[in-house]
């Protein structure tokens, strides 16, 4: 084994390469405390991800449900500081990173990034490269082969993912560099996984029954407790996202909190009108409406705009989601309606805005608008293009969809030996 030239290779690779301090400073004991905190936080939101698709779909695909999002919080935790952030954050090209940080090389304990240990911004960053994928998982809920579904994150994370998050966020990222705004990753998470869930839900066609048979959700209080865990780590994903702790953090706690309270309103107003009752799905929907609206917005609009937003978030997405009764497409847990529609929406309407520390169209600056569109369509576009030819590929191979009688079934049995519930 020790004589392996792949072995060498790599020992010598993680070994050789000097750590490479990005900035003079020390890191900021309380800029790190609470990246620390918000790296936690945004982790949290996993776990609620899995308890909120899990409570929405029947009962004999829970734990089906589930696993799609611990197999990504295992996946894409070891392919990000394998290649994820590399690619991302390890270099400074228009379009895409580098590999000179493959196993996070060339970092150590006294690199920084801004105020911060680059450890900690690789893994706040890590944090969401995993809950990106796991999200698209809602529109496949009940169907797709377990075994597809893992090889599909592993690749859409590394050929999706990455490279968009290096054009927002990464050093000389042409998005970036163009002043696209997107604070928390409004395009970058949102409308990237949701277009790409959107396609997947197309490619696997309906659920077997689909929409003659009755699929209501199994146990309400799990999405709802799902909900309320979302909610409780989108702290971290947007306060945290300003990188430090003070006025920037403290601006986007506060949107975000208001942006999350007004979508849930909106929504049930609106449920309450148009159904005649509102409903506990629907306040759990409203929530993470707002909170994926505000996400790009969180740091560079005001409280009362974020209020704006947070209400017509409700709006839009309730009439997102109400598309794939229009249009016949059966996006399962409404991941293109809530997350690709209010992803969108909310890069848009930063454009319109955003107030602090950024120009948009209220304050006389059109061309920012202009630069959002463009961002939208670039990153909707790109991740639209490379799942169709991930999808092609993997049902060729292994193919997506499990059989008709493992659907019927319950995937918890067929594909994991297992069941949620023992009655």
């Amino acid at each position: 084994m020790f004589r392996s030239p792949l072995f060498l290779t790599t020992a010598l690779y993680l070994t050789a390469l000097p750590v490479a301090a990005h900035a003079a400073e020390r890191a900021d004991p309380g800029d790190t405390a609470w990246m620390l905190i918000s790296t936690a936080l945004v982790l949290v939101m996993l776990p609620g991800l899995a308890l909120f698709y899990a409570g929405m779909v029947r009962a004999k695909n829970v734990l089906s449900t589930s696993m799609h999002t611990f197999a990504a919080m295992a996946i894409i935790g070891v392919q990000w500081v394998v290649i994820g952030y590399s690619l991302a954050f390890g270099g400074s090209g228009r379009f895409i990173g580098g590999l000179g940080n493959m196993f996070l090389a060339g970092i150590g304990p006294d690199s920084v990034t801004g105020t911060i240990p680059t450890y900690v911004f690789a893994m706040f960053q890590g944090m969401f490269a995993i809950i990106t994928p796991a999200l698209i998982s809602g529109a496949v809920a009940g169907r797709m082969k377990f075994s597809s579904y893992c090889i599909f994150i592993l690749l859409w994370a590394t050929l999706v993912y990455d490279p968009l998050a290096h054009w927002v966020w990464g050093e000389g990222g042409w998005l970036l560099e163009m002043g696209a705004l997107d604070f928390a990753g409004g395009t970058v998470v949102h409308l990237s996984s949701g277009l790409s869930a959107l396609i997947l839900a197309i490619a696997l066609g309906k659920r077997h029954g689909f929409p003659h048979e009755r699929m209501a959700p199994h146990n309400l209080p799990m999405t709802l407790l799902g909900a309320g865990l979302l909610w409780f780590g989108w702290f971290g994903f947007n306060a945290g996202s300003a990188l430090s702790a003070g006025g920037s953090a403290a601006l986007a706690f506060t949107t975000t909190q208001t942006a999350a309270a007004a979508g849930a309103l909106s929504w049930l107003l609106i449920e309450w009108r148009l159904a005649g009752k509102p409903s506990a799905l629907g306040a759990a929907s409203g929530i993470v409406a707002g909170l994926v609206v505000i996400t790009p917005a969180a740091g560079f609009v005001t409280p009362g705009w974020a209020l704006v937003m947070g209400l017509m978030a409700g709006a839009v997405c309730y009439s997102g989601v109400m598309l794939k009764h229009k249009l016949g497409y059966d996006d399962s847990l409404d991941a293109f309606g809530v997350h690709g529609v209010g992803g969108a929406f909310g890069a848009l309407a930063t454009g319109i805005f955003a107030t602090v520390g950024a120009s948009s169209l209220l304050t006389g600056d059109p061309h920012q608008l202009w630069v959002q569109i463009l961002g939208v369509l670039a990153a909707g576009a790109y991740a639209a293009i490379v799942t169709i030819i991930l999808l092609w590929i993997i049902d060729k191979t292994l193919g997506l969809r499990v059989s008709k009688e493992e659907e019927i079934i319950g995937l918890d049995q067929t594909l994991h030996s297992e069941s949620a519930y023992d009655i």
